[in-house]
């Protein structure tokens, strides 16, 4: 007998997602053919933001390539658009003629984009952001234009405007609400993410309206975009016009078929239209008069027409509760549920923004009803779930902006979080995944990568957000038989080489300069990206000190300038003091400074200094100049500060000078760049009052000496930092403090912390460097003096008119060849 025939109209990650579910059912239900208007195979459109960034290429986001519908046996029509369903005789057709006939038909046509009813919107270099092509044609204007600007500053308009700044353009952000993401953020949240894209160059028209694009032509209503003009008269210069402000459902085919629309296909619970023989899924869809936009409902929808489709029919959708999780270019943000709050709700707000962390929960009657999370995301899920579940928060209340693991017996660490979950507890929210569906994959048919998971269960396939949480499943579930050493990621989609790759070639090849290491390493984009620019720079810089060639273009502003940008665009300025010590004369300076330039704000900071905050740019030489004191370093990946307490010098629990021990160690590391920034902190006595027991180097002294510790780290995660050695002498601690900082430093990815680095080689790798080898802990040493050895005080530098980091030897210096040593804990780095 004939198969039924199954159609489906739309190739995007709703219908093929259907299909995936329907063939793992009922692989031999239907004979299938699949009509995308695209002439791609299916691939994953919340991964178009890598490609435009450059750090993915389309290849690496394509869900199901050619070979994949040819195995499943369906017939695949790429290029050509469905124009009509001609329901009487149970065909669809194409505009070239084409035709399939239908016994089940998926409509899956998806969304189209908002376009302005605007003046100028049909003008050349006027776009959308919906698909690769959009994509392609932003990476190609990029090359040769200037200025763009993206109107829509929800997460499509910001992943546009972030992906064409790192392609080199000026980008400005249009948005007619107050502040950012206003339908997944509050409006503190918001202002927060502003204020992060600010820093990295984007600039923001807020609460402004477009009224016209302008052309080039001699009436401004032709020929390619020159300009944007908004309803208050004002206009700015576009060489390119993005438009992401939101999408409507694409229910044109289903209108002409006669099928009842309003606001989207109107659906029932089993994803079925008002013509029984026709189903719909994803953003085209309409279900008890909600259109969802967001992957994870998408799939949930495909998951129930698939089991009616196999007509099975136990399946029924009734809505979906939603959150969101995002990375908007790489800021972590989550929401979910009534965040706003209101009226009969109470608001648990913890906010630090100098940390660049935000929460808020909302609660209602005793339950979580909301929640807005910003930097910090990791207890996403965990909210999510107590928000879902509707339980009684009682004495979790006092706990619950902690997080997860500030309750019960599940700790800070992931593998501990995956051995703490339920089965039923949900890993991936995209895909609607729970912890035993993994695990049951896992034992069932011998899984044994992150790879295997994503390909049997769809866990961490999306937006990547969970793939953590899924490894460390995969480690609980298979104990000692778990390959631990994981196949590095790319640094970026310039290059197919990981971050070890690329440290290993510039050590062994000697490369110096930016340009040379991209003709040598075969780099995909000339200049490379801002995700590889600032890695490649220090790790130049790191292994070869006086010889490597820095560029400024590849470091962050605030290095760039040697000061913290703020949200107003003026610059905070922290002179050094170390130890926390500081004079009469200093103060008096600092005093004068602030008057003379109107300084707002003069703080004094958690690390012991005082911090000037709303100096203007222009001021920058002069306040530098006319304080007559050291940067304190409080803007780069750098050694930031050395926090001590008094000490034996004046406490009477005291027992070695730690005052004295913490301004030497400053001295010694003054100008140190590093993966990331870098704090100490010295304590006179076990009572630890200078909190050196989560800094990145943490020494305490006791009766007999001082205790070295390593890898803590502060903030809303804090990590507490490991023991690493005892020793009796100061001048012990500085050597072994610089051998371990010297050994972050030569071997940590960029933008590792120390905990981080820890986390990948482990404390008894470092322990048999550092410690158990005294001549590798020597030549450690050594080679951080000599790197160190005539960096020159930026601000000095500035002021005298030099390259900021230029090196200018104190002393004639003998360099130091670095010594290889291999492990297998962690690749040799020089």
């Amino acid at each position: 007998m004939r198969k039924p025939r199954l159609v489906v109209i739309g190739n995007g990650m709703a219908g093929i997602r259907t299909l995936e579910e329907l063939l793992e059912i009922a692989p031999n239900q239907y004979d299938i053919t699949v009509f995308g208007a695209e002439p791609h195979p299916n691939y994953n459109r919340i991964l178009l933001s890598p490609v435009l960034a450059g750090e993915q290429a389309f290849a690496d986001i394509v869900l199901n390539p050619l070979d994949w519908y040819a195995g499943k046996g369906i017939t695949l029509h790429l290029g050509k658009e469905v124009t009509q369903i001609d329901r009487p005789r149970r065909v669809v057709r194409c505009a070239d003629g084409t035709e399939a006939p239908y016994d089940r038909l998926l409509i899956a046509t998806g969304s189209s984009p908002f376009i302005l009813p605007v003046p100028g919107k049909d003008l050349d270099g006027v776009i959308s952001y919906r698909d690769i092509r959009d994509t392609e044609t932003m990476i190609e204007t990029a090359r040769v234009k200037r200025h763009a600007v993206v109107i829509g500053g929800g997460l499509l308009g910001l992943e546009a405007a972030n992906g064409l700044k790192l392609r080199g353009m000026e980008v400005t952000v249009v948005h007619l609400a107050e502040t950012l993401l206003e339908r997944q953020l509050d409006a503190t949240a918001g202002k927060l993410l502003q204020q992060s894209l600010e820093e990295r160059g984007l600039t923001f028209r807020l609460s402004h309206q477009t009224a016209a694009i302008l052309g080039d032509g001699e009436d401004g209503t032709a020929g390619a975009v020159r300009a944007v003009r908004f309803a208050n008269g004002e206009e700015i210069a576009a060489d390119l016009v993005v438009m992401a402000a939101g999408i409507r459902p694409n229910t044109t085919l289903a209108e002409a078929a006669g099928l009842y629309c309003s606001r989207g296909i109107v659906v029932s619970d089993t994803l079925q239209t008002y013509d029984p023989r026709i189903y719909a899924v994803g953003e085209c869809v309409s279900h008890r008069g909600v259109a969802y936009g967001l992957v994870a409902p998408l799939f949930e929808q495909a998951k129930v027409c698939a089991n009616h489709l196999a007509l099975m029919g136990i399946g029924s959708y009734r809505g979906s509760v939603l959150s969101t999780k995002l990375k908007v270019t790489g800021i972590d943000l989550f929401s979910a549920g009534d965040f706003l709050g209101g009226d009969g709700t109470e608001e648990i707000v913890l906010s630090d923004p100098a940390g660049g962390v935000y929460k808020k929960l909302v609660i209602r009657d005793d339950k979580l009803v909301g929640a807005c999370l910003y930097g910090d995301t990791a207890d996403g899920a965990w909210y999510f779930k107590l928000l879902r579940e509707g339980r009684a928060l009682g004495e979790l209340r006092n706990s619950i902006m902690f997080g997860e693991s500030s309750v019960g017996d599940v700790g800070t660490q992931g593998q501990s979080r995956a051995a703490g979950m339920a089965d039923t507890d949900e890993v991936c929210g995209c895909n609607g995944v729970c912890k035993g569906t993994i695990v049951k994959a896992i034992t069932e048919k011998g899984l044994f990568t992150l790879d295997d998971v994503k390909k049997h269960t769809k866990a961490a396939s999306s937006c990547g957000s969970c793939a953590g949480l899924c490894e460390q499943i995969l480690m609980s579930t298979l104990g000692s038989t778990y390959d631990a050493a994981p196949k590095e990621k790319a640094i970026c989609g310039c290059t197919d080489l990981s971050h070890a790759d690329v440290r290993r070639a510039v050590r062994e090849h000697r490369l110096t300069s930016h340009r040379a290491a991209y003709d040598f390493l075969e780099w995909r984009t000339p200049n490379g990206c801002a995700t590889c620019r600032p890695a490649l720079n220090y790790y130049m810089l790191s292994t070869w000190p006086k010889e490597a060639v820095d560029d400024p273009q590849s470091r962050f502003v605030n290095e760039r300038v040697h000061a913290n940008i703020q949200k107003d665009n003026t610059f905070s300025v922290v002179p050094q003091m170390k130890g926390g010590v500081t004079n009469a004369s200093e103060l008096r300076r600092i005093a004068d400074v602030a008057d003379k330039y109107q300084i707002p704000m003069v703080k004094v900071t958690g690390g012991q200094r005082i911090d000037l905050l709303g100096v203007k740019k222009e001021d920058l030489v002069s306040v530098w100049r006319d304080l007559g004191m050291p940067s304190g370093h409080a803007y780069g990946k750098s050694i930031r500060t050395v926090k001590t307490c008094v000490g034996s010098e004046f406490c009477r629990f005291g027992t070695q000078n730690s005052t004295q021990m913490g301004i030497d160690l400053e001295t010694m590391l003054a100008n140190m760049w590093s993966p990331h920034k870098v704090k100490l902190a010295v304590s006179g006595c076990p009572r630890n009052c200078a909190e050196a027991g989560i800094k990145d180097v943490g020494v305490i002294a006791v009766d007999s000496g001082w205790e070295l510790y390593v890898g803590g780290n502060g903030g809303i995660k804090t990590e507490v930092a490991e023991f690493l050695v005892k020793v009796k002498t100061a001048e012990e601690v500085k050597e072994y403090t610089g051998a371990f900082l010297q050994l972050y430093r030569e071997e940590a990815y960029y933008l590792d912390r120390t905990v981080h680095y820890l986390a990948r080689v482990g404390l008894d790798y470092v322990k048999q460097r550092v410690v158990h080898d005294a001549a590798n802990r020597r030549a450690l040493y050594e080679r951080l003096l000599y790197a160190l050895d005539g960096l020159p005080d930026p601000w000095q530098a500035r002021i005298d008119g030099k390259q900021a980091n230029e090196y200018v030897p104190l002393k004639p210096v003998i360099p130091i060849t670095p010594v290889a040593v291999k492990s297998a804990a962690a690749p040799a780095t020089a």
